[in-house]
């Protein structure tokens, strides 16, 4: 048994109880994969339990591939085939391939995936004759999920309204299009073995007299039919062994629900209860700091962390300038670390909230020369709506840009179909001049252009696509602003419209576009020539080394389940961490507590936390509010940051702050500085060039005067003050939500 020697006693005791529901909540780094696998060969070697009798389920096939591979280091024999070990999804088609004879779909049914599901539902609102951007095939497709991870059929969904009628209609064609089809979605596979083992109670006993020992791995990332399958398999001999955190459950938007550890616990009230929580990843102070954030949630167990690595450093926290002095920050950091020898690439890890916080990170690495690795989302510039709209603006400074036309010529659908492109490109043929130009001319004189014949029923949309060309391209030569011109392309293309009508990840793609719009901003001066130029040279992907030692970029749920010598955290402003989406609601800023604790829990030694006192939104500077996650960390954690020597302003920052009268928990003593010292950190920096020479004594705006901004709309000003003669106003917009602006920057209107 010397495979048991290497176990703490907590790990020990859960892997030799071996009778009964057992619930082992699992810290993070404390060796809960080296539980559930040596459980596996202690139930197979010392009590003789054969492989088939035992069933593992994860969340990945990477996980189950490892568990695989360390359960036959552990036997010294293969157990592939013997075992059910794999996804929750692959035992559920091994089941469902077994029983078809109780199902309405053969056995050699086929799996669709997620592309085949959208088109399937775009096909059922078009048959239904509805409104496509009412109806979104994204949104549709969600919904669908959602009822089935919930135990809902289509006649089990709620129909009090037309909407949810219409949802129903749809649901329903669906299903049983997939049915003629002989096929099942993702989510089939966990509802029809549930609703087999539910309906069927000699199916479920055979099953559940089978499988004398069930395990589970990232427990609290289950969702309702997944924990209902789980009790149903393990209802003959209870032996139900699960793993998991309630404190790492981040995937709420996925249908994962923390609470199945409480359903558990009230379900099964004879279990044992096992607490893992001796870390073997981080040092001490990383593990408190994580603590002092994960205690201000409730409905959780209470975990005392702790580790045989030693103190180690203190938490590093570090307030740039703006954004891109952030992104300087990290960067330089890490060049400086890495040259003198004190780390490797592969040692750091750069963590953001949201992926267009990416942006800027690149940019850094990219001008400073150094490699980085990309993981869990396409490169900034690689990104579709990213390359739709440095498209766009290619083909506004040089409409013959062929390749960039056609990307752009149906994007969004204008009504240029195949067809149409095939008469043009034949038009540009037979008349030996560029498409764009044939093009063009079509926008310039409409049914009197000669090409307007050769262009069938695809004429008129060519013409007002040529005529929207024409326009841009006029603008550009004239020099008008980029951001004006930018701003005129998604005017015309409705382009945040087609966005939010083509997927549901709207919010994040918007917020690229969004990103990239403030990139041409600071290209205003040099024009649209640079700003192309210079994109075409970060945007090519042969210039980013593939470096398996280089630093890691990723957002904080990709993160989960890695670790790193090395950890930036930026971003650390209210509104990115925690995410404004998530403020007004209890449960969501839970999760991104969680997600928070799941990113300095990633740290093996080192933590470093990142924000910028400002943020450049449309060439306004929008002074941001350090975030409320930050007030948890006491003094006695943390230090502060130095800029490395190459960056300007100050090195030092201090202003961890909540906004005066706020119900937050207490601030720590190095972090009570009133918001108010915002504005005169803002003459301090050297900055003086950026800020009108004209100072104000009285304030134009006043509590709760109704105001409006050129680009985040409506709004009510919560306060007024001067700070070091600017005025400072907080303002909560309709639609973006609070505000920090100076207000001779800001464009900011009163109304009536």
């Amino acid at each position: 048994m010397n495979y048991l020697d290497n176990l703490n006693a907590q790990q020990y005791q859960a892997v030799t109880t071996v009778s009964g529901p057992i619930l082992v909540l699992a810290g993070p780094g404390s060796g809960k994969t080296r539980v559930l696998t040596q459980r596996i060969a202690f139930l197979m070697k010392e009590k003789d339990i054969p492989a088939y009798a035992i069933l593992a389920v994860t969340f990945t096939n990477k996980a189950a591939r490892e568990m695989q591979d360390r359960i036959e280091d552990l036997l010294g024999e293969s157990v592939q085939g013997s075992m059910w070990l794999g996804t929750f999804h692959a035992v559920c088609a091994r089941i469902l391939r077994r029983e078809s004879a109780l199902l309405p779909f053969n056995n050699n049914f086929v799996i669709m995936d997620a592309d085949d599901q959208v088109t399937l539902i775009k096909r059922i609102i078009k048959e239904l004759n509805l409104d496509e951007k009412m109806y979104r095939a994204n949104s549709i497709h969600n919904q669908i999920s959602n009822a089935k991870n919930n135990l809902q059929f289509p006649a089990d969904v709620s129909r009090s309204n037309y909407r949810e009628e219409t949802l129903f209609r749809i649901y329903e064609k669906y299903q049983s299009s997939l049915e003629k089809s002989n096929a099942v979605d993702f989510d089939d596979l966990l509802l029809w073995t549930w609703k087999l083992l539910k309906d069927n109670p000699e199916v479920r006993e055979r099953y559940a007299r089978r499988f004398q020992h069930v395990l589970v791995d990232e427990f609290q990332d289950t969702n309702t039919v997944q924990y209902q399958l789980l009790k149903s398999l393990s209802s003959y001999h209870k032996n139900l062994f699960v793993v998991g955190d309630e404190d790492q459950s981040i995937y709420r938007w996925r249908g994962a629900d923390y609470r199945n550890i409480l359903l558990f616990e009230k379900d099964f009230p004879d279990h044992v209860k096992i607490l893992l929580e001796q870390n073997y990843r981080s040092t001490q102070n990383v593990l408190n700091a994580a603590r002092c954030v994960i205690d201000h949630n409730t409905n959780r167990t209470p975990k005392n962390l702790f580790s045989d690595r030693g103190a180690g450093d203190k938490i590093l926290y570090y307030e740039a300038e703006d954004d891109r002095m952030e992104a300087r920050y990290v960067v330089e950091t890490i060049d400086r670390m890495t040259e003198n020898g004190n780390a490797q690439g592969g040692d750091f890890a750069v963590l953001y909230r949201t992926n267009a916080q990416s942006r800027l990170l690149e940019d850094a690495f990219l001008y400073r020369g150094m490699p980085y690795r990309l993981v869990g989302a396409q490169r900034f510039y690689g990104r579709r709506e990213v390359k739709d709209m440095i498209a766009y603006l290619r083909v506004a400074y040089n409409p013959l840009d062929e390749i960039s036309l056609t990307r752009v010529i149906n994007t969004p659908t204008r009504g240029i179909g195949d067809k149409s492109i095939q008469n043009l490109r034949l038009a540009a043929l037979e008349s030996d001049k560029p498409l764009g130009e044939v093009l063009l001319d079509l926008g310039r004189f409409g049914p009197e252009s000669v090409f307007w014949p050769e262009m069938g029923r695809g004429a008129l949309p060519l013409a007002d696509f040529g005529a929207n060309v024409l326009e841009w391209n006029t603008m550009a030569a004239a020099n008008e602003s980029i951001t004006a011109l930018l701003d005129k392309i998604i005017l015309l293309t409705k382009y945040q419209q087609y966005l939010k009508a083509d997927d549901d990840d709207e919010q994040d793609r918007w917020a690229n576009v969004e990103e990239l719009r403030k990139m041409a901003y600071e290209y205003e001066e040099r024009g649209l020539a640079e700003f192309l130029q210079n994109l075409a040279l970060v945007s090519d992907q042969d210039t980013i080394t593939e470096n398996n030692n280089a630093p890691t970029l990723m957002t904080l749920h990709a993160v989960k389940g890695l670790e790193f010598n090395r950890v930036f955290i930026i971003g650390m402003d209210d509104g990115l961490l925690p995410h404004n989406r998530s403020l007004d609601d209890p449960e969501e800023m839970a999760e991104e507590r969680r997600l928070f604790y799941v990113g300095i829990t990633r740290a093996r030694n080192h933590v470093t936390l990142v924000r910028a006192e400002q943020r450049m939104a449309y060439g306004v500077p929008d002074i941001t509010i350090p975030s409320r996650f930050l007030t948890y960390i006491p003094d006695a954690l943390i230090m502060q940051g130095n800029a490395p020597s190459i960056l300007p302003g100050k090195s030092t920052r201090s202003s961890r702050t909540s906004p005066s009268g706020s119900r937050w928990e207490s601030t720590p003593s190095w972090a009570n500085r009133a918001l108010s010292q915002l504005g005169k950190q803002t003459t301090s920096r050297g900055s003086e060039s950026a800020m009108p020479s004209q100072r104000v004594a009285s304030c134009k705006f006043a509590a709760q005067d109704n105001v409006t901004h050129p680009l985040w709309g409506e709004g009510t000003i919560l306060e007024s003050r001067i700070e070091d003669g600017e005025e400072i106003v907080q303002v909560q917009f309709k639609t973006a939500g609070m505000k920090k602006l100076i207000v001779s920057l800001s464009k900011l209107q009163k109304t009536a």
